[in-house]
């Protein structure tokens, strides 16, 4: 039997891999309600690779996916809170407002999947996004929801988490993770 790597298996699912240049992109907004076939195909098109990426991989702990990882240059992110709570989808999403109170966890990334990184984020954040509507939403976010959306967020940005990380602190090999018992994971377990 050959031993596929997390990152490869990701690949395999659709998944644009670190390297890629769109991950480091700007994703483009959307001017809705304009594009609203647009950016409901994106979003579509979202959940659709989550359903398959959660085939292979359980997310205990929630997920997320923006559309730059599945190579598409817009402004769309869907995220899967634990347990029975409803996706969230994130159209033209900013971050206007953090907590000063912070907390570091363990963060993995669908597009980096063979490693986990400790990453610092605000423990509550308030977001505006676009709905399909034109209309601006504004949203509180606490806690491991609040960190999803914020991961999301910066990959719309063109940021990977380990732009996050403090200064010496590298990410670790996920075999080297599993050991830790931590237990908040996002955007991959």
């Amino acid at each position: 039997m050959i031993d596929v790597r997390p990152s490869q298996r990701m690949r395999d699912l659709g998944v644009v891999q670190h390297g890629a240049g769109i991950l480091a992109e700007p994703a483009r907004p959307f001017d809705l309600p304009a594009e609203r076939d647009e950016a409901e195909r994106i979003t579509d098109e979202l959940f659709a690779a989550m359903e398959r990426i959660g085939l292979v991989h359980p997310f205990a702990k929630g997920m997320g996916i923006a559309a730059p990882q599945i190579g598409i240059g817009r402004a769309a992110a869907v995220v899967q809170p634990p347990g029975d709570a409803p996706a969230i989808i994130l159209l033209n999403p900013r971050i206007i407002d953090c907590s000063g109170e912070m907390d570091e966890q363990y963060e993995g990334c669908l597009s980096f999947f063979d490693v986990r990184g400790l990453v610092p984020r605000p423990l509550k954040i308030t977001v505006k996004t676009t709905a399909l509507t034109g209309e601006i939403v504004t949203a509180v976010y606490a806690h491991g929801v609040a960190r999803l959306i914020h991961h999301e967020i910066d990959h719309l940005d063109g940021l990977l988490y380990t732009t996050r990380m403090r200064t010496g602190v590298d990410p670790i090999p996920v075999e080297e993770y599993r050991q830790t018992g931590h237990a908040w994971v996002y955007d991959g377990a």
